[in-house]
């Protein structure tokens, strides 16, 4: 077994039963979405992709890492409809309810990868994507189980490799310990801070689109945090591992 497939995966993926329909989605609607040779078991060599072939044009692509139920996902498609949209979800409800909201309104400028993020990364090459998004990831609030978060080398060293330079990585969390961890680590990955105030850390996005996670920090007296990086020119880290072509 490979090192890729070797990789631990801690997050749900499966939560209640799903109804009926959201089964006919995945059946009949998960497969014209998916981005295809990205998957460990249809790309076992790990070979480089080209990013090119997910619209099949040059567009710019923009990546949202765990999309949750989607809403915010779908609404940075309509709204920017010249861009090629990337969303990663392992859960496969939150992959069932963007396959509803997908049924209900199409969009043309949407691809879907529903696991690992990091399966994804593996396989890119340097520099192909021009922003990327991280909303209300899981925080694992233990403190033995901090190097499961997202913002860590782990993550963000592949991320910073398929990131251009001066693209944007947003990030959104309702949990002080995470944006004190984000603030720590994704720095050192490859990334200028635009958000170093922790006074702007409370004025969300113009194009935001508040998600159902979200609503529920709200409710549960949660403050969100808003943080915005972006790509700097630096080479990544040494010692990255790297798709073969």
């Amino acid at each position: 077994m490979s090192e890729t497939a070797a990789r631990n995966f801690y997050g749900r993926i499966k939560g209640k039963a799903l109804r009926p329909i959201q089964k006919t989605y995945l059946r009949e609607d998960l497969d014209g979405l998916r981005l295809k040779g990205v998957a460990q078991a249809e790309n076992p060599d790990r070979s480089q992709v080209d990013p090119a072939g997910f619209f099949g044009d040059d567009r710019p692509l923009w990546l949202e890492i765990g999309f949750g139920g989607g809403e915010h996902l779908v609404h940075q498609c309509r709204q920017n409809p010249d861009i090629g949209f990337i969303g990663c979800e392992p859960f496969i409800n939150g992959v069932a309810m963007l396959l509803g909201k997908l049924r209900r309104a199409p969009l043309a400028n949407l691809r879907i990868h529903p696991w690992d993020v990091r399966e994804l990364l593996d396989v890119l090459p340097d520099a192909c994507i021009a922003r990327a998004f991280l909303l209300y990831p899981d925080p694992w609030p233990k403190a033995r189980h901090h190097r499961r978060r997202f913002v860590t080398p782990d993550h963000l060293d592949p991320l910073a490799r398929v990131l251009e330079p001066g693209a944007i990585f947003r990030v959104a969390t309702d949990i002080p310990d995470y944006v004190r961890q984000t603030m720590e680590e994704v720095p050192p990955a490859g990334f200028d801070c635009l958000t170093p105030d922790p006074a702007d850390w409370r004025r969300p996005w113009p194009d935001w689109l508040s998600t159902r996670y979200e609503q529920k920090a709200l409710r549960e007296q949660r403050r969100p945090h808003y943080l915005t990086f972006r790509r700097n020119a630096q080479p990544a880290r040494s010692g990255l591992d790297t798709a073969q072509g």
